[in-house]
């Protein structure tokens, strides 16, 4: 009966481990030690091609995440790169001839694949810094190339050779291509500073045709199907022109849209045409430019690169923005984001909400906040008054309910809603690049702000700041850490300067560089149990001091890749450590440093800019390739055995 009683207490010991372990919420189904990409979705979408023959296939060419292609109207994508070796893509032309053949523009020159993306091989030397493509839809073998910096060039066998067309091209800098659909030797290039220019023989000559155009600095073209000598112009800051004379004369189209980075006319119904703006979303116009009117319903993200018209069902069309595509079936009335697995944000600042370790904050350069409430498994934008979408720094206050500041190149936001709503405060804040945050953890409304002008402190939740730099010779601020135990003491971590010491709150600051041979500090980490010692993450490599920074040495051992954009320390044994890096992935330290070993084991992403990290989960935000989640300790410990009695 005794051996029983044991047996039965020793069960309810094991069914309550049970019950504890299953009540903990598990995150995304991230492996022990091995890295699972866990979003957000979205990415800097600067192209859109269409498949002519089967409008449902499309393609996404992203900067930094290479291309992706859906085969259903964009409800899914998959990441075609198989030998696209830059990632970089500014534009794609599909061939209307054969629609598997497609090419893409990157920094690196012109790709080309023959299986609808399945396979890439680079195209023949010359054009670089590809910015925009056209081909010849009577002879789709002739293509030309707009580069930056380098003209156009042109291409008569598929890319197989490549030869550069400019003479009488006096701004090299080519953003915009355009070809006459009748008289396809009639084409323009659309160029930054110099306007427009004309070539009439397939790209031998050129010449300027910028009477009317008051801005110069054009980034899109289009030309109406179906009168060819009507074309459009479509410039930064001075919004679209119209040309009804094949581009000897222009006027101004109807006011609206400005920063015109795309632009789309209906094949069926030319004068109505679409412009895609940055930072002003899409404008519609149904009388050939006279009038405009903005169609941002449902569209979150304003910032418009490209557009593409579906050209059997003009009324669906979608928009590349900086926080992914949308797709419109109504002719831009509404719009719904459409980026099922198409991950290609660039990710640069993590963040953990206090006492509820699964809810994860991301900040996005171009796409502002997202949010995750189960570890990443799914993610919301929340960036309801969040008006510049750079986030480069987030800081959690340990309040009820928590605050959260969101560092931008605009300034610092404030949300007390857990980002459903979010509010400037910058009074006195006089330098917007903010790349760094840190909260004084036993008094939460002090904060500091590291900027490109400094660093500023509030000490009322930033309903207020004031410059706080007296003694900072580099007032390039891209780090920040406080002491834990002593919130007056705090560091500063410089691009040039080094790393630098207050022990007032930030009143005086002194340089701490001694040993510190790489005064690029790009992050900072202090050892919670003992504040003494902290860590500099350099562009060569990490440094750690042991007495409050008063001396470094270096810690690289093992640490293949020395430029380090961020670090985690683990905090319940703060011996371990991780380090970020800038194309060497993530290195882990068991021993404080000491030494490095890779920690990449299902990273695809090896552009490392930010990390997060509580007792059981480890989070890694990429340069374009999304957010990564790693399990670094069991959760679980059932150290009990059962024998049978």
């Amino acid at each position: 009966m005794q051996q029983t009683s044991k047996f039965s207490r020793s069960l309810l010991l094991v069914w309550l481990a049970l019950v504890l372990s299953l009540s903990q919420p598990f995150p995304v189904s991230a492996g022990f030690n091995v890295w699972t990409r866990i979003g957000p979705e979205g990415g800097w979408i600067y192209a859109m091609a269409i498949n002519p023959n089967t409008p449902t296939t499309l393609y996404a060419g992203t900067y930094g995440g290479g291309v992706f292609k859906s085969t259903d109207g964009g409800a899914s994508w998959s990441a075609v790169n198989t030998g696209l070796t830059n990632l970089y893509v500014w534009d794609l032309a599909v061939d209307p001839t054969a629609p598997n053949t497609l090419y893409a523009g990157t920094y690196g020159g012109v790709f080309k694949s023959t299986n609808g993306g399945t396979t890439w091989s680079a195209t023949g030397a010359g054009p670089t810094a590809v910015r925009a493509l056209a081909i010849d839809p009577t002879a789709s073998n002739t293509l030309y190339a707009g580069t930056y910096g380098g003209g156009v060039f042109k291409s008569i066998n598929g890319g197989t050779n490549w030869s550069a067309v400019n003479t009488g091209l006096t701004n090299l800098n080519v953003n915009a291509l355009a070809i006459n659909p009748n008289t396809p030797t009639t084409l323009y290039a659309g160029t930054y500073g110099g306007g427009v220019f004309k070539s009439t023989d397939g790209g031998a000559t050129w010449s300027a045709v910028n009477t009317g155009l008051t801005n110069k600095q054009v980034w899109a073209l289009a030309i109406d199907p179906t009168a060819p000598n009507t074309l459009y112009a479509g410039t930064y800051g001075g919004g679209v022109f119209k040309s009804t004379n094949g581009g000897t004369t222009w006027s101004a189209t109807g006011a609206g849209p400005t920063a015109v980075r795309a632009l789309a006319i209906d094949p069926t119904a030319s004068n109505t045409l679409y412009a895609g703006t940055y930072g002003g979303g899409v404008f519609k116009s149904i009388n050939g430019g006279t009038n405009w009117s903005a169609a941002n319903t449902g569209l979150t993200n304003l910032y418009v690169r490209d557009l593409a018209i579906d050209p059997t069902t003009p009324t669906t069309l979608y928009a590349g923005t900086l926080g992914g595509v949308f797709k419109s079936t109504n002719s831009g009335a509404t719009w719904s984001a459409t980026n099922s697995g198409l991950i290609a944000t660039y990710i640069r600042s993590l963040a953990l909400e206090p006492g509820s370790p699964n809810t994860l904050y991301a900040g996005t350069s171009g796409d502002g906040v997202h949010k995750s409430t189960d570890g990443g498994a799914t993610w919301n934008a929340v960036n309801n008054g969040l008006t510049n979408p750079h986030v480069y720094a987030l800081a959690i206050a340990p309040t009820t309910p928590p605050t959260l500041y969101a560092g931008t190149l605009g300034g610092v936001f404030k949300s007390t809603d857990g980002g459903a709503t979010w509010n400037a405060v910058n009074n006195g804040l006089t330098n917007p690049y903010v790349y760094a945050l840190a909260i004084a953890p036993t008094t939460p409304p002090t904060l500091y702000a590291g900027t490109l002008g400094g660093v500023f402190k509030s000490t009322n939740g930033g309903a207020s700041w004031s410059a706080s730099s007296s003694g900072l010779t580099n007032l390039n601020v891209y780090a920040l850490a406080i002491d834990p135990t002593n919130p007056n003491t705090l560091y500063a971590g410089t691009n040039g300067g080094g790393v630098f010491k207050s022990t007032n709150g930030g009143a005086n600051w002194s340089a701490f560089n001694m040993g510190l041979t790489n005064l690029n500090v790009y992050a900072l980490a202090i050892d919670p149990t003992n504040p003494n010692t902290l860590y500099a993450g350099t562009n060569g490599g990490v440094f750690k001091s042991t007495n409050g920074g008063a001396n470094w040495s270096a810690a690289n051992s093992g640490l293949t890749n020395l430029n380090v954009k961020a670090l985690a320390i683990d905090p319940t044994t703060p011996t371990t450590l991780y380090a970020g890096t800038d194309g060497g992935g993530v290195f882990n330290s068991t021993n404080g440093g000491t030494t490095w070993s890779a920690f990449n084991t299902g990273l695809t992403n090896l552009y490392v800019y930010a990390l997060a990290i509580n007792p059981t989960m480890l989070y890694a935000g990429t340069w374009y390739g999304g957010a990564f989640a790693l399990q670094h300790r069991a959760r679980v410990y059932l150290p009990l055995v059962l024998r049978n009695p």
